[in-house]
């Protein structure tokens, strides 16, 4: 849940692009691989999300546009069971919830 520099850049873009359209909603869907429990997972994927939300908010997104969502290890993005899918798996997803 700690962003690296290359997310950091990637939210500063979105966090642009938010700034353009200000009445997009968002959803964040915290999401992780399948490694450990449920309960970890969820809360893993929690602060994903609560920690982009944050970084957003500090760039000057609104907190009343962003809403956060853990989906822990249940909704895979890349199916499989090797270090590449691991990879993949362990994100933040951005939704665009209304307009």
């Amino acid at each position: 849940f700690d962003l690296t520099p290359e997310a950091r850049g990637v939210l500063a873009k979105n966090s642009s692009w938010l700034t353009t359209y200000p009445t997009v909603m968002i959803l964040l869907e915290g999401h992780c691989d399948e490694r450990n429990t449920r309960e970890y997972n969820l809360a893993l994927g929690e602060r994903r999300a609560n920690s982009v939300r944050d970084y957003l908010t500090s760039l000057g997104v609104s907190g009343d546009r962003v809403r956060t969502i853990s989906y822990g290890e249940e909704r895979p993005f890349a199916l499989g069971h090797s270090e590449e899918a691991w990879r993949l798996n362990r994100r933040a997803h951005f939704v665009i919830t209304a307009r």
